[in-house]
C-alpha cells in the first residue's frame, strides 16, 4: 500500500474532525459544507463549523422557542425566522460568554470571522433558493482597527540565528536538548526567515522536495496547490548540514519521507515548530511576540525593502490577492513614495 503524503493524511484528519463537528447539527449543515468544499480550505470549513455551532447554541439558550429542542432538530426555517436584530444580539453575546463553566471572549477580528461564517452559511441557502430571506446581509461587518505589523529588525534576525547556532542564551535545560537538535533547529529557522514559507508548508516538506540543483523547495500552499520557492546560500548551507545528519537517522514507521523530525523520529507538527520559534525568539526580544507568522512578515519586509516590488512579494509569499500584501506593507509603501519626491529633477 502506497504511503500517504503529509497533505493526504492531513486532509483525512480534517475530514474526520469536520464530520465530528457537524454530526450534532441539523442535516442541512452537512449539505452546506459539501457545497462549499471545492472553494474553501479545510481549516476554513472547520472554523466555520465551530462558529455555526456556537450560533446554534446561542439560539438554544436565548430563544424560548428552541430552548428545549436539540440542535440537530433545528429546522431550516429557523434561519428566516430570525431578523437582523437577532444576528446583532448574537454578535454582542459572543463578545463575552460562558460555556460549561469556561469564559470565552472575542475581539473585533473574532466577531468579524463569526459574521463571515454566518454570511457564507446564509448565502449558500439563499443562493440555492432553500431560504427566501437573508437577514445577515443587513448586518454591517465590524470595522477593524489596524494593528502594527510585528517583525524582527535586521540585528534581531542576526542575534536570533546566532543563538540557534550557539545555544548561548538558552537555559541549562534547553541547552541539553540543543546539542541534539542544533542542526535541525538552525535549518528550520533559516528556512523560515530565508523564504517566508508558512509553518504548515514547512512541516509538510519531504526529503524529495528539496532541490539543491535549482536552489528551491516544493511546497503545498493553502488550498492544496503546489509551488516552488527559491532559497539563497545561507538556507542552502543550513539545509545541507542538517541533511547530512538527517540521513543517519532511523525514522519511525510512516515518517520516512519527512524532512524535519522530532526527537521521537516523527514528522514535526505545527505546534512543535511554534514552540521552537517561541523558545529562541524569547532570548532575543521580550517586547515582541514572535511566531512563525512573524518570521514570515520579517522575510516579506526584507524582500520588499530590497526589491520595492509588491507583486513579487505577493507571489513569493503565496498571496492570491496583491491587496493582501499591500495592506501588510502599507507603511513601507508610504515610505517609498515619500522617498520618490526628490527622484525626478525638473531642472538641472
Amino acid at each position: 500500500m502506497k504511503e500517504k503524503t503529509y497533505q493526504e493524511q492531513l486532509n483525512i484528519e480534517n475530514t474526520k474532525k469536520l464530520r465530528e463537528l457537524i454530526k450534532d447539527m441539523p442535516p442541512y449543515v452537512a449539505t452546506y459544507f459539501r457545497g462549499i468544499e471545492n472553494r474553501t480550505a479545510p481549516r476554513t470549513r472547520i472554523a466555520y463549523a465551530i462558529d455555526i455551532h456556537t450560533f446554534f447554541e446561542f439560539i438554544q439558550v436565548n430563544n424560548p422557542n428552541y430552548r428545549d429542542k436539540p440542535i440537530r432538530e433545528f429546522g431550516i426555517e429557523l434561519l428566516t425566522q430570525l431578523e437582523s436584530t437577532d444576528i446583532e444580539e448574537y454578535l454582542d453575546y459572543i463578545k463575552l460568554y460562558t460555556k460549561d463553566g469556561v469564559e470565552y471572549s472575542n475581539n473585533e477580528r473574532g466577531i468579524k470571522r463569526k459574521l463571515a461564517a454566518l454570511r457564507s452559511f446564509y448565502g449558500y441557502f439563499h443562493k440555492n433558493k432553500m431560504i427566501n430571506e437573508n437577514p445577515v446581509l443587513q448586518v454591517d461587518m465590524p470595522k477593524l482597527h489596524e494593528k502594527a505589523i510585528i517583525r524582527l529588525d535586521v540585528d534581531e534576525v542576526a542575534t536570533l540565528l546566532d543563538t540557534v547556532e550557539s545555544g548561548n542564551r538558552l537555559t541549562e535545560k534547553q541547552q541539553a536538548f540543543h546539542t541534539k537538535t542544533k542542526e535541525r533547529d538552525l535549518a528550520i529557522m533559516t528556512l523560515l526567515l530565508g523564504t517566508g514559507i508558512r509553518v504548515s508548508e514547512c512541516v509538510g516538506l519531504n526529503l524529495q522536495d528539496v532541490d539543491f540543483n535549482n536552489s528551491r523547495i516544493k511546497i503545498t500552499r493553502k488550498g492544496g496547490y503546489e509551488a516552488f520557492v527559491y532559497f539563497g546560500e545561507e538556507v542552502t548551507e543550513a539545509l545541507q548540514v542538517y541533511l547530512s545528519q538527517r540521513k543517519e537517522l532511523v525514522t519511525a514507521t510512516g515518517h520516512e519521507d519527512a524532512l524535519f523530525l522530532s526527537l521521537q523520529k516523527k514528522r514535526m507538527g505545527v505546534r512543535s515548530i511554534e514552540l521552537l520559534v517561541k523558545k529562541y525568539a524569547s532570548t532575543v526580544t521580550t517586547m515582541k511576540k514572535i511566531t512563525p507568522h512573524k518570521l514570515r512578515s520579517t522575510y516579506g519586509t526584507s524582500l520588499y525593502r530590497e526589491t520595492g516590488d509588491i507583486y513579487l512579494v505577493a507571489d513569493v509569499l503565496g498571496h492570491k490577492d496583491v491587496n493582501t500584501t499591500r495592506k501588510h506593507y502599507a507603511a513601507l509603501e508610504e515610505e517609498r513614495r515619500r522617498s520618490a519626491k526628490d527622484a525626478v529633477r525638473l531642472r538641472e
